[in-house]
């Protein structure tokens, strides 16, 4: 595809009498990692509903690619454990694939061989890699992550963002993800956009580090942000920075 696959132009969301988004403006292309970084309440899950077209915004255009196929992953996902789902089940729901389809997938996730696993046996970071592996499925021009890694320790995070430059590697897909996980993201974009309802500033990682509005957000010393930027998070996988150890609880809008 050529052109942006996606983009937002001049779109602002209000809920209620709350300003949610305010004129964004951004494009994400194929083959390219972008991440969405902004402090609790700031959008950044109510903006990615809005571009998959679950939110109608009030003003301004999302546009595109015709034929565009999305792959979303959630923040969470509850599956009542007393509910006897295998991993192959879940990923035929609501529409049957074949057996090819699905262990394609599951490979590409980095979990082969668990289509037969109950849902409910998987590890945290496997359970997670099975929501990437439905988002694959149909093969995705564009992979949606939302606070996807959240709740895996240090090295589970950094795992799991190598498995997403892997498949954007095999696929050529864009891939556009929400993060709180500030030290680990840097390393795996492209892009980075910080948001809080509107854009603040956006480009390389090494550039936003040293733009005053991303320091009015997270008021983080820029050579601190910088070391860990070109740390390599698997060198040392039992030291936890505070980044790691923080839970986002934005509250989707």
């Amino acid at each position: 595809m050529s052109g942006p696959l996606i983009e937002a132009k001049d779109v602002s969301v209000k809920i209620g009498d709350r300003r949610i988004l305010d004129h964004i403006e951004l494009a994400i292309n194929a083959k390219e990692i972008v991440t969405v970084v902004g402090p609790n309440g700031s959008g950044k899950s109510t903006l990615l509903r809005t571009l998959i077209g679950a939110i109608k915004p009030d003003k301004g255009q999302i546009k595109r690619q015709h034929g565009l196929t999305i792959g979303y992953v959630p923040q969470k996902l509850h599956i009542d454990p007393t509910l006897p789902m295998t991993v192959r089940r879940f990923l035929n729901l609501p529409r049957a694939h074949d057996q090819s389809t699905i262990d394609l997938a599951l490979q590409r996730a980095g979990i082969p061989g668990r289509a037969n696993d109950a849902m409910t046996a998987l590890s945290g970071g496997q359970f997670q890699r099975a929501l990437m592996a439905r988002a694959l499925l149909d093969t995705p021009d564009l992979l949606m992550l939302d606070e996807a890694a959240q709740g895996l320790d240090q090295t589970g995070v950094a795992d799991f963002y190598k498995q997403i430059e892997d498949i954007r590697n095999q696929l050529g897909c864009g891939v556009l993800m929400v993060s709180h996980d500030l030290h680990v993201v840097m390393r795996a974009a492209d892009r980075v956009i910080c948001l809080n309802q509107h854009i603040c500033c956006q480009g390389h990682p090494e550039a936003v580090t040293t733009d005053p509005a991303y320091h009015a957000l997270f008021g983080t010393d820029t050579d601190e942000v910088l070391a860990l930027f070109r740390h390599d998070p698997h060198q040392h996988p039992h030291q936890e920075t505070e980044s790691t150890k923080e839970t986002t609880n934005e509250t989707p809008t």
